[in-house]
């Protein structure tokens, strides 16, 4: 039988090898119902290059006295700016979105604009 878990990862995986086809950095997204995570990835994938969560002391300060913490799309907001931040200071401008087999919605696209916003480009 297969769970959920397994499945979403079967959905990763196709846009994992379109991704690594092309050889560019890749802004990957990974959630749970406290937390978001978001890091840029190498063409190579052998490193991690930036990356921005809600589970970092400055997120959480930002986030403090609001209701839902870092499960929220404000959260992911928050998160998908200082990713964009780190990565344009770190040489990265462009990279792909990896939404590893999340939807596109909600908290991942709340992400993704921020990101976009903040001038990254995929």
């Amino acid at each position: 039988m297969i769970d959920k878990k397994q499945n979403r990862l079967r959905r990763a995986r196709a846009t994992r090898a379109r991704i690594k086809l092309e050889k560019v950095n890749r802004l990957t997204v990974h959630r749970t119902n406290l937390h978001i995570y978001a890091q840029i990835i190498s063409a190579d994938g052998s490193r991690v290059l930036c990356s921005a969560s809600t589970a970092e002391a400055e997120v959480r300060a930002e986030l403090a006295g609001v209701s839902g913490k870092g499960g929220n799309v404000n959260a992911a907001k928050i998160v998908g700016k200082r990713v964009a931040e780190k990565a344009l200071a770190a040489g990265v401008e462009s990279c792909a979105f990896d939404r590893a087999g999340y939807r596109f919605h909600g908290r991942v696209r709340a992400l993704a604009e921020a990101a976009r916003e903040a001038g990254l480009k995929f």
